[in-house]
């Protein structure tokens, strides 16, 4: 199976969180073909997990889906800072969470047809609890659950968050074991 080859990038549109762009490629077949997609510089995401075993996630408001969010907490990346900072920036922010341990554990790529982001997965342990400083237009409720109410979420759809459910997945692999 070969790989295409790019021979044109052209940026539809920029904002501050992401590019639109369309890039012209040569198929195996010499034919040229279009995509377009959604550039970002990727993604955090961390599972905060308290001395007793318990987690702490956000619930959230997404606009584009029109309901409630219960998700770890996470965000975009801010190409100024390492991915590790911005994981530790976005724990403090979301749910005022400082970690005294704190281990990636993989990380994903959330929509591969439609964006080149990875998301990084981060554990985070020995926490201490901040005042949560959550960017304009953010509201979160601070929300904690066991390992058994987390899968029971998953399980009646109640958290249905993709980046979550992935995170969860390595979670599960990385640190559990299961």
């Amino acid at each position: 199976m070969a790989k295409f080859d790019t021979i044109k990038q052209e940026i539809i549109h920029e904002n501050p969180y992401w590019i639109y762009r369309k890039d012209e490629y040569l198929m195996p077949n010499d034919e040229i073909g279009n995509y377009f997609f959604v550039e970002t510089p990727g993604s955090v995401f961390v599972i905060p997990q308290l001395d007793d075993g318990r987690f702490i996630l956000v619930r959230q408001f997404r606009y584009l889906n029109g309901r409630f969010s219960i998700e770890f907490p996470g965000g975009g990346v801010k190409s100024e800072n390492s991915i590790e900072d911005n994981a530790k920036k976005e724990l403090k922010e979301e749910a005022g969470l400082i970690a005294g341990s704190f281990k990636k554990i993989g990380e994903f790529n959330p929509l591969n047809g439609v964006t080149n982001e990875i998301c990084h997965v981060f554990f985070a342990q020995e926490l201490r609890f901040e005042e949560n400083s959550p960017d304009a237009g953010e509201e979160f409720s601070i929300l904690t659950f066991n390992e058994i109410e987390i899968d029971s979420l998953i399980k009646s759809g109640e958290l249905w968050d993709g980046m979550t459910l992935a995170a969860w997945s390595l979670y599960k692999l990385c640190i559990k074991g299961v």
